[in-house]
Protein backbone atom coordinates (compact mmCIF):
# COMPACT_ATOMS: atom_id res chain seq x y z
CA UNK A 1 0.00 0.00 0.00
CA UNK A 2 1.27 3.59 -0.64
CA UNK A 3 1.32 5.70 1.81
CA UNK A 4 -0.66 9.04 2.24
CA UNK A 5 2.05 10.80 3.66
CA UNK A 6 6.17 9.91 3.68
CA UNK A 7 8.62 12.17 5.42
CA UNK A 8 12.03 11.35 4.99
CA UNK A 9 15.01 12.80 6.67
CA UNK A 10 13.16 15.94 7.66
CA UNK A 11 14.92 18.29 9.34
CA UNK A 12 14.58 22.17 10.10
CA UNK A 13 16.54 24.72 11.92
CA UNK A 14 16.18 28.34 12.69
CA UNK A 15 18.86 30.72 12.88
CA UNK A 16 22.51 30.46 12.59
CA UNK A 17 25.83 29.94 14.14
CA UNK A 18 25.72 30.25 17.90
CA UNK A 19 22.16 31.21 17.85
CA UNK A 20 21.25 27.76 15.06
CA UNK A 21 18.05 25.90 16.76
CA UNK A 22 16.84 22.69 15.79
CA UNK A 23 13.27 22.24 15.49
CA UNK A 24 13.13 18.59 13.62
CA UNK A 25 16.13 16.22 13.46
CA UNK A 26 16.05 13.94 10.70
CA UNK A 27 12.55 12.59 10.98
CA UNK A 28 10.99 9.69 8.91
CA UNK A 29 8.06 7.99 8.84
CA UNK A 30 4.83 6.92 6.99
CA UNK A 31 1.01 7.67 8.09
CA UNK A 32 -1.34 5.71 5.54
CA UNK A 33 -5.12 6.06 4.10
CA UNK A 34 -7.53 5.20 6.66
CA UNK A 35 -6.16 5.86 9.77
CA UNK A 36 -5.79 8.19 12.24
CA UNK A 37 -2.20 9.20 13.04
CA UNK A 38 -1.81 10.91 16.44
CA UNK A 39 1.48 13.17 16.87
CA UNK A 40 2.47 13.91 20.71
CA UNK A 41 4.89 15.40 22.88
CA UNK A 42 5.33 18.01 25.17
CA UNK A 43 5.75 21.50 24.20
CA UNK A 44 8.68 22.67 21.72
CA UNK A 45 9.65 18.84 20.79
CA UNK A 46 8.61 19.82 17.06
CA UNK A 47 5.53 18.62 16.29
CA UNK A 48 3.89 21.96 14.80
CA UNK A 49 7.45 22.32 12.76
CA UNK A 50 6.86 18.86 11.68
CA UNK A 51 3.14 19.76 10.58
CA UNK A 52 3.92 22.58 8.22
CA UNK A 53 6.50 21.02 6.84
CA UNK A 54 4.12 17.85 5.66
CA UNK A 55 1.41 20.28 4.68
CA UNK A 56 3.38 22.46 2.22
CA UNK A 57 3.73 25.64 4.49
CA UNK A 58 7.45 25.33 6.06
CA UNK A 59 9.98 24.67 3.60
CA UNK A 60 12.70 21.97 5.31
CA UNK A 61 15.98 22.45 5.21
CA UNK A 62 17.22 19.12 4.62
CA UNK A 63 14.54 15.78 3.98
CA UNK A 64 11.38 15.29 1.84
CA UNK A 65 7.57 15.06 1.73
CA UNK A 66 5.59 12.90 0.03
CA UNK A 67 1.83 12.98 -0.34
CA UNK A 68 -0.10 10.70 -1.92
CA UNK A 69 3.16 9.68 -4.25
CA UNK A 70 4.20 13.44 -4.88
CA UNK A 71 7.26 15.33 -3.98
CA UNK A 72 5.47 18.51 -2.50
CA UNK A 73 9.06 20.63 -1.86
CA UNK A 74 9.81 19.91 -5.86
CA UNK A 75 6.68 21.55 -6.55
CA UNK A 76 7.06 25.37 -7.68
CA UNK A 77 5.10 27.88 -5.09
CA UNK A 78 2.09 28.35 -7.12
CA UNK A 79 1.94 24.75 -7.02
CA UNK A 80 2.30 24.42 -3.64
CA UNK A 81 -0.09 27.10 -3.00
CA UNK A 82 -2.83 25.07 -5.36
CA UNK A 83 -1.54 21.47 -3.17
CA UNK A 84 -2.13 22.83 0.06
CA UNK A 85 -6.14 24.53 -1.22
CA UNK A 86 -6.70 20.87 -3.37
CA UNK A 87 -4.92 18.41 -1.21
CA UNK A 88 -5.03 19.15 2.67
CA UNK A 89 -7.71 20.91 4.94
CA UNK A 90 -7.02 22.08 8.04
CA UNK A 91 -9.12 22.23 11.51
CA UNK A 92 -6.99 24.91 14.03
CA UNK A 93 -7.13 25.03 17.63
CA UNK A 94 -8.63 28.27 17.84
CA UNK A 95 -11.38 27.59 14.60
CA UNK A 96 -9.95 30.35 13.05
CA UNK A 97 -13.80 31.19 11.58
CA UNK A 98 -14.67 34.65 10.76
CA UNK A 99 -17.16 36.56 13.19
CA UNK A 100 -18.95 38.68 10.49
CA UNK A 101 -19.42 35.62 8.29
CA UNK A 102 -22.40 33.28 9.02
CA UNK A 103 -21.86 29.93 9.20
CA UNK A 104 -22.49 28.47 5.82
CA UNK A 105 -20.20 31.75 4.66
CA UNK A 106 -17.44 30.34 6.95
CA UNK A 107 -17.56 26.96 5.37
CA UNK A 108 -17.48 28.29 1.69
CA UNK A 109 -14.67 29.68 1.49
CA UNK A 110 -12.76 27.42 0.20
CA UNK A 111 -14.99 27.09 -2.78
CA UNK A 112 -14.58 31.00 -2.96
CA UNK A 113 -11.12 31.08 -3.06
CA UNK A 114 -11.25 28.66 -6.08
CA UNK A 115 -13.34 31.46 -7.74
CA UNK A 116 -16.44 29.20 -7.80
CA UNK A 117 -19.86 30.90 -8.16
CA UNK A 118 -21.02 32.63 -4.63
CA UNK A 119 -24.41 30.92 -4.84
CA UNK A 120 -22.92 27.51 -5.98
CA UNK A 121 -20.50 27.84 -3.02
CA UNK A 122 -23.18 28.66 -0.28
CA UNK A 123 -25.52 25.70 -1.14
CA UNK A 124 -22.79 23.66 -1.24
CA UNK A 125 -22.00 24.80 2.53
CA UNK A 126 -25.35 23.95 3.74
CA UNK A 127 -24.81 20.56 2.75
CA UNK A 128 -21.54 20.12 4.73
CA UNK A 129 -23.36 21.53 7.37
CA UNK A 130 -25.63 19.14 7.46
CA UNK A 131 -23.05 16.18 7.68
CA UNK A 132 -21.73 17.45 10.68
CA UNK A 133 -24.95 18.06 12.20
CA UNK A 134 -25.94 21.35 11.80
CA UNK A 135 -28.09 22.21 9.32
CA UNK A 136 -29.86 24.57 11.02
CA UNK A 137 -27.12 26.76 12.08
CA UNK A 138 -26.24 28.06 8.49
CA UNK A 139 -27.32 31.97 9.11
CA UNK A 140 -25.72 32.33 12.38
CA UNK A 141 -22.81 34.04 13.18
CA UNK A 142 -20.01 31.57 14.64
CA UNK A 143 -20.16 33.60 18.30
CA UNK A 144 -23.95 31.96 18.39
CA UNK A 145 -22.62 28.35 18.06
CA UNK A 146 -21.18 26.67 21.51
CA UNK A 147 -17.03 25.32 21.51
CA UNK A 148 -18.42 21.83 20.09
CA UNK A 149 -20.12 23.35 17.05
CA UNK A 150 -17.80 25.70 16.07
CA UNK A 151 -15.12 23.01 15.92
CA UNK A 152 -17.76 20.95 13.48
CA UNK A 153 -18.07 24.15 11.91
CA UNK A 154 -13.93 24.25 10.83
CA UNK A 155 -14.53 20.17 9.90
CA UNK A 156 -17.53 21.11 7.62
CA UNK A 157 -14.87 23.69 5.95
CA UNK A 158 -11.94 21.26 5.86
CA UNK A 159 -14.26 18.68 4.56
CA UNK A 160 -15.65 20.90 2.03
CA UNK A 161 -12.48 20.90 -0.76
CA UNK A 162 -12.51 16.85 -0.53
CA UNK A 163 -9.06 16.80 1.15
CA UNK A 164 -6.94 13.71 0.90
CA UNK A 165 -5.04 15.07 4.06
CA UNK A 166 -6.44 16.15 7.17
CA UNK A 167 -4.65 17.89 9.58
CA UNK A 168 -6.25 19.11 13.09
CA UNK A 169 -3.86 21.29 15.60
CA UNK A 170 -5.59 20.27 18.87
CA UNK A 171 -8.77 19.34 18.12
CA UNK A 172 -10.50 19.04 21.90
CA UNK A 173 -7.77 21.48 23.56
CA UNK A 174 -10.58 23.79 23.94
CA UNK A 175 -13.29 21.47 24.81
CA UNK A 176 -14.68 19.24 28.17
CA UNK A 177 -13.89 16.07 28.24
CA UNK A 178 -17.67 14.96 27.02
CA UNK A 179 -17.54 17.25 24.02
CA UNK A 180 -14.11 16.32 22.98
CA UNK A 181 -15.01 13.12 22.78
CA UNK A 182 -17.69 13.45 21.03
CA UNK A 183 -15.87 15.32 18.33
CA UNK A 184 -13.26 12.56 17.95
CA UNK A 185 -16.01 9.93 17.62
CA UNK A 186 -17.61 11.71 14.80
CA UNK A 187 -14.74 12.50 13.28
CA UNK A 188 -13.56 8.39 13.11
CA UNK A 189 -17.12 7.42 12.12
CA UNK A 190 -18.06 9.80 9.96
CA UNK A 191 -15.10 11.97 8.50
CA UNK A 192 -12.65 9.00 8.32
CA UNK A 193 -12.55 7.07 4.79
CA UNK A 194 -10.19 4.61 3.34
CA UNK A 195 -9.25 7.51 0.73
CA UNK A 196 -8.72 9.90 3.48
CA UNK A 197 -5.62 10.24 5.90
CA UNK A 198 -5.87 11.89 9.42
CA UNK A 199 -3.29 13.63 11.32
CA UNK A 200 -4.19 15.10 15.20
CA UNK A 201 -0.98 16.57 16.59
CA UNK A 202 -2.27 16.69 20.52
CA UNK A 203 -1.35 16.95 24.10
CA UNK A 204 -5.02 15.19 25.27
CA UNK A 205 -4.14 12.18 26.77
CA UNK A 206 -8.33 11.63 27.08
CA UNK A 207 -8.81 10.98 23.59
CA UNK A 208 -6.02 8.67 22.26
CA UNK A 209 -8.48 5.76 22.08
CA UNK A 210 -9.58 7.46 18.63
CA UNK A 211 -5.70 6.87 17.45
CA UNK A 212 -4.69 3.74 15.12
CA UNK A 213 -1.09 4.71 15.55
CA UNK A 214 0.75 7.29 17.95
CA UNK A 215 3.78 8.72 17.41
CA UNK A 216 5.73 10.39 20.08
CA UNK A 217 8.42 13.57 20.06
CA UNK A 218 10.76 15.23 22.21
CA UNK A 219 13.26 17.22 21.21
CA UNK A 220 12.62 17.10 17.63
CA UNK A 221 12.72 13.84 17.41
CA UNK A 222 10.37 10.01 17.17
CA UNK A 223 11.03 8.48 20.33
CA UNK A 224 8.24 5.90 19.83
CA UNK A 225 5.63 4.91 17.39
CA UNK A 226 2.48 2.90 19.23
CA UNK A 227 0.10 0.87 17.34
CA UNK A 228 -2.97 1.17 19.54
CA UNK A 229 -4.13 -2.14 17.56
CA UNK A 230 -0.97 -4.42 17.27
CA UNK A 231 1.50 -2.92 20.00
CA UNK A 232 4.55 -0.75 19.86
CA UNK A 233 6.29 -0.70 16.90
Amino acid sequence: MNPAVSAHELTKWFGEGDAKTFAVRGISFEAYFGEIFFIVGPSGSGKTTLLSMISGILRPNSGAVTIDSMDIWALKPDQIAEFRLNKVGFVFQDYHLFPRLTTAENVAIPLILKKRDWDESIREAAGYLEIVGLKNKAELPPMKLSGGEQQRVAIARALISQPDILIFDEPTASLDGDTGRRIMDFVKTSVLNDKRCILIVTHDSRIFEFADRIMKMEDGKIVGIENRRNGAE
